[in-house]
């Protein structure tokens, strides 16, 4: 399972996926379910496109998304619970209003 690991964007094949490499190198596909702004910071919900230990098929991480000092993307765990409910909260209201 994924837990409190810093992932760093390797590339994007199309705009639906995203691979990330973890710290002790794995490149982990994720597909992008959305983008959702919280509180002044960027975090992103993402699906493993392979199921990861411990996940269920219709579970989705949320990354804190930053940029390290090169300007790239950064992908980081997200663990609060309260950011992750608030950040899924938002992501089901903009899913409701355009359905």
């Amino acid at each position: 399972m994924v837990d409190d690991k810093i992932f760093e964007e390797l590339s994007e094949e199309d705009d639906d996926i995203v691979t990330l490499i973890s710290e002790n190198g794995e490149e982990i596909k994720f597909i992008e379910i959305a983008g959702i702004a919280h509180k002044g910071k960027f975090y992103s919900i993402l699906q493993p496109v392979e199921l990861l230990d411990g996940m269920a098929e219709d579970e989705a991480l949320v990354f804190k998304v930053s940029r390290d000092e090169n300007g790239q993307d950064k992908f980081d765990v997200e663990l609060d619970d309260d950011i992750i409910n608030a950040v899924f909260e938002k992501y089901n209201e903009l899913y409701d209003n355009n359905n």
